[in-house]
């Protein structure tokens, strides 16, 4: 009766203790992040149809490319989804973000190990002796002041630019194949036009040749004719090297050996879109740039908790429990429990 009337005692003081500790488990250290406010007057002079800034950088793209009509172009583009290496990387340090997140989380929850022993030992003149153990434990740090909240916050907001970075090195890759295979076409269709000046500026050196040969034309001329076929002939050069400089770039873009990639002349036949003279300011709200910058300014306010919460002591339960003996056959005994 005596050690009931104990134990009731001892609970009085217990629960009170256990609901402070609730209580406080509940706060978080550090300032709470709000977006910065930005004084927005009640209407601009210039318009007088104005909206407030809606960050929309997660809305779908689409396949924008496909406004140009270009087969060729459509399937470029998916090969750099496919095989672009630096787009892996995105990929990559995205799923590493994510991962951040999971292990932040884990410091909300018990830790738990195990482990086994076995050994043998000389004990003076009584011979050796063995022991062996098996052993549980358990610990978990009780997040008093939001330390680890705040590095989960943190990581989160981490998680959010990272995404956000793996769509703009998506969405800026896509635009640098395309400027690249539309340069590569225009190239193509200066190259056509050089060849057919060549061959009338050829022609034209044939005729003067003739013409002095025959008496009735002065060596100037010959010379001029030479010039002027020397002069295009170089340009055709430049010509070829500019193209296998932008067909090299786009092999680097869709992943492939530049020595293994090929872009055969064809027409030019692509649909240029209709672009309208001015685009709504509101096209900024999609950029994905703008919405990581905002994230981790985000990750940083929480971090600045995380440093605060170090200020306070920590406060962490542990426990360990399990089997010893010197016998193993009567190790998982109930006398031999520790």
């Amino acid at each position: 009766m005596k050690r009931l009337e104990t134990l009731n005692t001892h609970l009085r003081f217990l629960c009170p203790s256990v609901v402070a500790l609730l209580l406080l488990s509940s706060c978080a250290i550090g300032p709470g992040y709000d977006k910065p406010a930005v004084e927005i007057p009640a209407a601009y002079k210039e318009a007088g149809d104005w909206v407030t800034a809606r960050p929309a950088d997660a809305a779908p793209k689409g396949s924008w490319w496909e406004v140009f009509g270009d087969a060729k172009l459509g399937e470029l583009m998916e090969q750099v989804t496919v095989g672009n290496q630096s787009l892996k990387a995105a990929e990559a340090r995205y799923s590493s973000a994510r991962a951040s997140v999971a292990g932040a989380r884990a410091g909300l929850f018990p830790t738990l190990g195990a482990g086994a022993d076995a050994g043998r030992s000389r004990r003076g003149t009584e011979g050796s002796a063995n022991s062996y153990s098996a052993t549980l434990n358990a610990s978990w740090e009780i997040d008093l002041w939001g330390r680890i909240r705040r590095l989960v916050e943190a990581s989160r907001a981490g998680e959010e630019a990272s995404a956000a970075d793996l769509e703009s090195a998506r969405l800026s890759l896509q635009a640098e194949l395309a400027t690249n295979y539309f340069q590569l076409r225009v190239t193509d269709v200066q190259r056509d036009l050089l060849d057919d000046t060549v061959k009338a500026f050829d022609t034209s050196l044939r005729i003067a040749r003739n013409r002095y040969d025959a008496g009735v034309a002065a060596k100037v001329d010959v010379v001029q004719a030479e010039s002027q076929l020397k002069s295009v002939q170089a340009q055709a050069l430049d010509l070829q090297v500019t193209r296998a400089t932008l067909e090299h770039a786009i092999a680097v873009l869709v992943g492939k050996p530049a020595g293994a990639f090929t872009l055969e002349p064809v027409r030019f036949q692509a649909r240029l879109p209709t672009i309208p003279p001015g685009l709504p300011s509101t096209l900024l709200e999609r950029r994905p740039d703008v919405a990581a910058a905002e994230r981790r300014m985000a990750a940083a306010n929480a971090r600045i908790g995380a440093a605060q919460a170090a200020f306070f002591p920590s406060l962490s339960l542990s426990g360990s429990g399990g089997f010893a003996s010197s016998s193993l056959s009567k190790l998982f005994t109930a006398p031999n429990r520790v």
